[in-house]
C-alpha cells in the first residue's frame, strides 16, 4: 500500500518515540501517506494504523480534526486561504470570492478538469503578509485579485 521509502519513512518517526507510544508518530505518519497517494483514503488509514499498532478508529480521529489531511482526492493544485482574523481583516473574503469566481467553485470543491481544489484554513502563521493563501507547500502573500490571477496563470 505505501512505498517502502515511505514505510521506512515511518518507521523513522515511530522509532523518535518509546515503543509503546508508537501512536505518537500517527500525524507524521499520516502526511507521508498522504504525500505519497495524494489523499487519505480509509485502507490508507487502516494500514497507517497497521504499521503504529493502533485502531483504526484512533487513526480516523487524528485525520478528520486536522485540515491538513485529505479524506478525498484533490486537485493537482490544492489552495489553502487562511480565513483567520488577520487575513479577514485584510480582505480575505475579497480572495475568496475572486478564487470562487475565476475557478468557478467553491470552498470545498475541486475543478472539473481536476487542477484546483479550493479549501479554508484557519491559520496559517503568515499574518504579517495578510491575506494570503498556500498552493501545496508554497506560501503567497499580499493578495490582491491582479496578484491571484497572475499566480493562477503560472502553474501548470
Amino acid at each position: 500500500m505505501l512505498s517502502s521509502e515511505s514505510r521506512a519513512l515511518i518507521e523513522r518517526e515511530a522509532e523518535k518515540y518509546p515503543a509503546e507510544r508508537r501512536a505518537s508518530a500517527v500525524m507524521a505518519a499520516l502526511s507521508i501517506a498522504q504525500e505519497e497517494h495524494g489523499w487519505l483514503s480509509e485502507p490508507l488509514m487502516d494500514y497507517v494504523a497497521q504499521l503504529l499498532g493502533m485502531r483504526p478508529i484512533e487513526v480516523y480521529e487524528v485525520a478528520t480534526f486536522y485540515t491538513m489531511y485529505n479524506l478525498k482526492p484533490v486537485g493537482r493544485h490544492e489552495i489553502s486561504v487562511c480565513t483567520n482574523i488577520s487575513c479577514m481583516l485584510n480582505g480575505a473574503g475579497l480572495v475568496v470570492k475572486h478564487l470562487e469566481n475565476r475557478l468557478g467553485i467553491r470552498m470545498g470543491e475541486t475543478t472539473e478538469d481536476g487542477r484546483f481544489t479550493l479549501k479554508e484554513a484557519e491559520c496559517l502563521a503568515a499574518c504579517g503578509g495578510a491575506p494570503m493563501f498556500m498552493i501545496g507547500k508554497t506560501y503567497y502573500e499580499n493578495l490582491t485579485p491582479e496578484r491571484i490571477d497572475e499566480i493562477l496563470g503560472s502553474l501548470e
